[in-house]
C-alpha cells in the first residue's frame, strides 16, 4: 500500500534527466538497471574460506584473477578496434603482479582473502585517481576486477551488464569498459550512465557501435528498473514514463532519418562542393578490413598500440611490418593510411615500452617521448612501417603524437622523411596548437586528437563526472584552439585534419569544417551520419555555424547556436 507521502514523493519526481550527450539517436524501452554486485549471502557462506595458510589463499587469488583474465581475452578475440583494446587492457590488469604482490601482502598481515583482494584493489584505486587524467579511468575497470574475482572465489557467476529479453534502455552508475564492449546493440538501444564523460570508454564503444548514449546524468541510478525511458542522444535527455505513442513516433522518426544516413555513398563533401575527406579510425587488420568497406577515403587514425597491448616484448621489425601491412593492404586501392607511432603510456601500458613509477602518467613519459632515451623504439618502428608500405603499395604518412615542440617535430619529420613517407603530428598538447604555424614549418600535415586536446586545455580528468562540462570538445577554450591549428593550414595550403571523438558529432564536424579543417577520421559506425549531414548545407553556413560555436558562452549554447542554424 503507497502512503499519502509516498504517493507526494512519487509524484514530485522529476520525469525529465539531463546529461552529457555523445551519441546522437532516439531510443525508447524499459529500463535495465545494471548493478554490478555479488550477493551478500554467497560472500557470508564463503566467510574466511576456510584456506590451510596464506599460500593457499593465494593460490585461490591466482586460480580466480586467470579465470577472470581469461575471460576477457576470450571476448577481446572476438572483438575488434576500441572493444578488442579495452577487454585486453582489462585481461593485463587483472594479472597485474602489482596487484597480487598487493593481495600477498594484506594476507600476511592478517586480512582473510576477501578482505585482502578489497584493500589491495581500494589501494590502486588510490593510486590511479590520485594520478588522474586517463590513469584515473582505471578505478571503473579495477573495481570491476574485484566484483569478478569475488564472484569466482564464492561462486557465483561473474557479475555484469544482464542479457535483456525485450530491447532495452541500459542504466548504471558506470559501465566496465568489459561490460560496454560486449553490448548487442540490438538488445541495448540505449545507454545511460550516472558518471562518466564524452571521451570515457563507455562513449567511445558506444560510438562504435552505434547506441545513443547519455552520460554524466545527475539522477540515472533512482531510475526504476522497467519503467518506459526515451533517450535523446543529441539533446542529452532522459525522459521517463512518456508518452508511449509520442514516444514511438519519435523512434520512428529517428530510424527513418538513420536510414536515410546509411544511403549515403560518399566522397565526403559540403552541398556546394568543398571537399572534405571522410576517414576510418582502425586498431588492426580486422577493424581495417572491416572499415575499408565503408565510404571512406582511408584511415585518418591507426593506433599502433593498441595491436601490442598483451606483448612483453618488443615484436621484431618483420613481426611489425607483417602486423602493419594487414593494415594497409586493405586499403591499397588507391586510399591512403595515416600511422601514428605508438603512443604508449598513462592508460595504454605497453610492457615493452612504458616507463613504470611514474608520478603523474598522463603527463608523464608517453607517446613520442619514449624515444627520447629509447631511440630506436621509434626507429625500428619507423622501418617497419616504411616496409609495409612498400610490400603492399599503399600510400603511407606517419604522425607522432604528444609532440610538445617545433624541434620535436622537426626531428621527428626528418626520420619519417629519410623513409620514404610523408611526415606529421598529432595537435594533442596546447602549446602544439598555439604553435601550429610553426609546425607546419617542418611537418606535411597536423592531425588533432580531440580527446587528449579537451583534457590537457581544460585540465580536467575525463572520467570525472562533476567535470564532465569541463571535457566537452564544444567547449570555447577548445574550438579555438582548432580553430587556430585549422588556420594554420589554410594559410599554408596544409591538410589539418581531426581523428578524435569529436569527429564522430555530425553537428560538430560542420563546425570543423567551416574553421578549415580539411580531414575528419572517425569510427565507421559514425562515417554515414558525419558524411551525410556535411551533404546537406554549404560552406557558407559551415563557416557561419564554426562562428556561432567560436562565440558561445559554453558548450550547451555552442550545440544549441548550432542548431538553430542547421535547423
Amino acid at each position: 500500500m503507497v502512503t499519502e507521502k509516498e504517493s507526494s514523493v512519487a509524484v514530485a519526481a522529476p520525469t525529465l534527466l539531463t546529461g552529457t550527450p555523445v551519441v546522437p539517436g532516439v531510443a525508447f524501452g524499459p529500463a535495465l538497471i545494471a548493478r554490478n554486485e555479488v550477493s551478500l549471502e554467497a560472500i557470508a557462506r564463503f566467510g574466511n574460506g576456510g584456506f590451510a595458510d596464506d599460500e593457499a589463499a593465494l593460490a585461490a587469488y591466482d586460480d580466480a584473477s586467470a579465470a577472470v583474465a581469461d575471460t576477457f581475452q576470450r571476448r577481446a578475440d572476438k572483438s575488434s578496434g576500441a572493444a578488442a583494446e579495452v577487454l585486453t587492457a582489462s585481461a593485463g590488469l587483472a594479472r597485474d603482479k602489482g596487484l597480487r604482490t598487493a593481495v600477498r601482502k594484506q594476507l600476511r598481515a592478517g586480512d582473510d582473502l576477501l578482505t585482502a583482494v578489497a584493500g589491495a584493489v581500494e589501494q590502486f584505486v588510490g593510486i590511479f585517481t590520485h594520478m588522474g587524467g586517463l590513469m584515473a579511468e582505471r578505478a571503473t575497470d579495477l573495481r570491476d576486477i574485484e566484483l569478478r574475482i569475488t564472484a569466482h572465489l564464492v561462486g557465483e557467476p561473474e557479475p555484469g551488464v544482464p542479457t535483456p529479453s525485450v530491447p532495452s534502455v541500459l542504466v548504471a552508475a558506470d559501465l566496465a569498459p568489459s561490460d560496454t564492449a560486449g553490448l548487442d546493440p540490438e538488445l541495448v538501444v540505449g545507454l545511460v550512465t550516472e558518471r562518466g564523460g564524452p571521451t570515457s570508454h563507455t562513449a567511445i564503444i558506444a560510438r562504435q557501435l552505434g547506441i545513443p548514449c547519455v552520460v554524466g546524468t545527475a539522477g540515472a541510478l533512482t531510475i526504476e528498473g522497467g519503467i518506459p525511458l526515451l533517450v535523446d542522444g543529441l539533446a542529452g535527455t532522459v525522459e521517463l514514463r512518456p508518452d508511449e505513442a509520442s514516444a514511438r513516433e519519435r523512434v520512428r522518426l529517428d530510424q527513418e532519418s538513420r536510414a536515410a544516413l546509411a544511403s549515403w555513398t560518399g566522397p565526403g563533401a559540403t552541398a556546394d562542393g568543398t571537399r572534405i575527406k571522410i576517414l576510418a579510425n582502425v586498431a588492426d587488420g580486422e577493424s581495417a578490413a572491416s572499415s575499408s568497406a565503408a565510404p571512406v577515403e582511408g584511415v585518418g587514425l591507426f593506433r599502433t598500440e593498441l595491436c601490442f597491448l598483451n606483448r612483453q616484448e618488443e615484436p621484431t621489425v618483420e613481426e611489425q611490418t607483417d602486423i602493419y601491412a594487414t593494415v594497409l593492404s586493405a586499403f591499397g586501392d588507391g586510399r591512403y593510411v595515416v600511422v601514428r607511432t605508438l603512443d604508449a603510456g598513462s592508460d595504454k601500458p605497453v610492457a615493452f615500452a612504458t616507463h613504470e613509477g611514474e608520478e603523474n602518467p598522463a603527463l608523464g613519459v608517453r607517446g613520442l617521448r619514449l624515444s627520447f632515451d629509447n631511440p630506436g623504439l621509434l626507429e625500428r618502428q619507423l622501418d617497419a612501417i616504411a616496409a609495409a608500405a612498400e610490400r603492399t603499395g599503399t600510400e603511407t604518412w606517419v604522425m607522432a603524437p604528444m609532440v610538445a615542440t617545433v624541434a620535436e617535430a622537426a626531428d621527428f619529420a626528418d626520420l619519417v622523411r629519410a623513409r620514404g613517407l610523408k611526415a606529421g603530428v598529432m595537435v594533442e598538447v596546447p602549446s602544439a596548437a598555439l604553435l601550429a604555424h610553426r609546425m607546419l614549418e617542418v611537418v606535411d600535415f597536423l592531425s588533432i586528437g580531440t580527446n587528449d586536446l579537451t583534457q590537457y586545455t581544460m585540465a580536467a580528468d575525463r572520467m570525472a563526472t562533476d567535470l564532465a562540462h569541463l571535457t566537452d570538445p564544444w567547449q570555447p577554450a577548445v574550438l579555438q584552439l582548432i580553430a587556430i591549428t585549422a588556420e594554420a593550414g589554410r594559410r599554408d595550403g596544409k591538410p589539418v585534419g581531426v581523428c578524435g571523438e569529436a569527429a564522430a558529432d555530425p553537428l560538430l564536424a560542420c563546425a570543423l569544417v567551416g574553421m578549415g579543417i580539411t580531414s575528419l577520421s572517425m569510427a565507421a559506425a559514425a562515417v554515414r551520419p558525419v558524411g551525410a549531414r556535411l551533404a546537406t548545407v554549404n560552406m557558407d553556413v559551415c563557416e557561419d555555424v564554426a562562428e556561432a560555436a567560436l562565440a558561445a558562452a559554453d558548450p550547451q549554447a555552442a550545440r544549441a547556436a548550432v542548431l538553430e542554424l542547421l535547423g
